[in-house]
């Protein structure tokens, strides 16, 4: 009863509409669809190949999740944030973090560092490489890495939903602060060793402000949208 009522937002589906739920994510995240557009079942159904049904029950999910709203007898559209919305969810996620570094120190073992440590090292070839798209998915890894390693379900099922929300957000700063990638790797690097030596409050507060950055970014590039987006409507 308590974890159920501490969830923010709805589990990741675990039937056989996951696939095209973390597609139809990705999708979005990606960009494919702006905020504030509608969404094309026609065309998704026709790039995904498959019926409404399944495209319906992925919208509902994402809507859960917060990426979507769903418009009474209009289908559905990309959630558009506004800057208050965003400093909201990036509070509670940075405080979130906070909490996580903290406990992760006192709880991972030696495997679990060398699990991240090697994510780290493949984050860091995509970013020589400039290869955004791997980059910012391993980058959410880790993130979610440490978190787990808290050891608190709870935890980590909010992180996850609360990210899952703001995700789009922050891969779409990253294409207008590309600047921002060398600093983010800085301060990964600093996260590392925090979390080589098990310096819990050292860790704690270094996710906390590498989150808040990471609020700032995205703020920035929202002030720099169109205040009108492009609307898809259905053929």
């Amino acid at each position: 009863m308590l974890a159920s009522a501490l969830r923010l937002m709805g589990d990741e589906p675990t039937s056989l509409h996951a696939d095209i739920v973390n597609q139809l994510r990705d999708f979005i995240v990606e960009g494919h669809l702006p905020p504030g557009t509608r969404v094309p079942e026609r065309e998704l159904c026709e790039k995904f190949d498959i019926s409404r049904t399944p495209l319906r029950e992925a919208l509902k999910v994402l809507a859960a999740e917060g990426l979507i709203e769903l418009l009474p007898n209009r289908g559905a559209r990309v959630r558009q944030f506004s800057e208050a919305d965003i400093r909201n969810l990036f509070e509670v996620i940075s405080g979130l973090d906070f909490v996580a570094g903290r406990m992760a120190c006192a709880r991972i073992t030696d495997e679990g560092i060398a699990e991240i440590e090697a994510l780290h090292l493949e984050m860091y070839t995509h970013y020589l490489r400039r290869e955004l798209t791997d980059y910012f998915r391993i980058n959410q890894s880790i993130h979610q890495a440490i978190v787990d390693a808290a050891g608190n379900p709870v935890l980590s099922s909010n992180y996850a939903n609360l990210n899952a929300v703001v995700r789009g957000l922050r891969y779409s700063a990253n294409l207008i602060r590309r600047d921002r990638l060398g600093d983010a790797m800085r301060e990964h690097e600093q996260i590392m060793d925090a979390l080589r030596r098990r310096a819990a409050n050292e860790l704690g507060l270094l996710m906390f402000e590498h989150m808040h950055r990471k609020c700032e970014a995205v703020c920035e590039y929202l002030r720099e949208q169109p205040n009108e987006p492009p609307q898809l409507e259905e053929a």
